[in-house]
């Protein structure tokens, strides 16, 4: 029995509900982490511009004339101002892509994550899941960067791994038209290799919390021949199939 119009609305509402929860639902606690930083910036903003509001309404109300009650509210008027001008403004700096290598080490880990969790409702669900479990291996890598040279050849390592390889898999796969990432090319989809690709760049993270963790930094250096695998079926498919970006 064919669907009506009603029907289909109420599927696609219910579809974009669902992508739009997807989009909020953070993927490791460092990304929570940097936007609670920016709202708490956010409110001490608000404080002291509601502060200065207060103070010079006090002392108007001294050294020139007192308020009144049209005083009051203009006062008021303007708090309210403030807080929505200061809840807004700045807007929280959502990472791009070519933001990722250049981030600061220690917000490496956060900033990824967020960058990860706009991209993911945009994903099969076996990637998915594999994007939560990206996320719970940056969350371990994160306290490792706190103190992590950024000079050494490990941090340099760290930031091709987490802040190249792993947004261009993803960017990569977004950039093949929606209709070929099913099709097989060189015997692998697309989803394939897009989730072979995450399945190893969530061990090859893990691995690199541990070894940091353990103070083993040579092992990162070493830690290199993924690259020799680098998602050659993905942009087999992305150079001859769809045009790029």
């Amino acid at each position: 029995m064919a669907m009506s119009e009603t029907d289909q609305t109420i599927m696609l509402g219910n579809a974009a509900i669902e992508r739009s929860r997807e989009r909020r639902r953070p993927i490791g606690t460092k990304s929570m982490a940097l936007r609670r930083q920016h709202l708490f910036r956010k409110i001490g903003r608000i404080c002291m511009a509601g502060g200065a509001v207060l103070i010079a309404a006090a002392l108007f109300g001294m050294l020139i004339r007192p308020l009144g009650f049209a005083g009051v509210m203009a006062v008021t008027l303007l708090l309210i101002g403030v807080a929505i001008l200061f809840g807004k403004w700045p807007p929280f700096p959502e990472p791009r892509q070519a933001d990722l290598p250049k981030a600061d080490l220690k917000q490496l880990a956060g900033r990824t994550e967020i960058w990860l969790e706009a991209q993911r409702p945009a994903l099969p669900a076996p990637a998915r899941q594999l994007v939560d479990g990206i996320g719970v291996q940056l969350d371990l890598l994160a306290p490792q960067l706190q103190t992590l040279d950024p000079a050494t050849p490990a941090a340099g390592n760290i930031r091709k791994l987490v802040g190249e390889d792993l947004p261009e898999l993803v960017a990569g796969y977004q950039r093949i038209p929606a209709g070929l990432r099913g099709e097989a090319h060189a015997g692998r989809t697309p989803d394939e290799t897009l989730v072979g690709g995450l399945r190893m760049l969530e061990r090859e993270i893990g691995e690199a919390a541990r070894s940091l963790a353990a103070g083993e930094l040579d092992k990162l250096a070493t830690r290199e021949r993924y690259l020799q695998l680098k998602y050659q079926g993905l942009e087999a498919e992305d150079g001859g199939d769809a045009p790029t970006s």
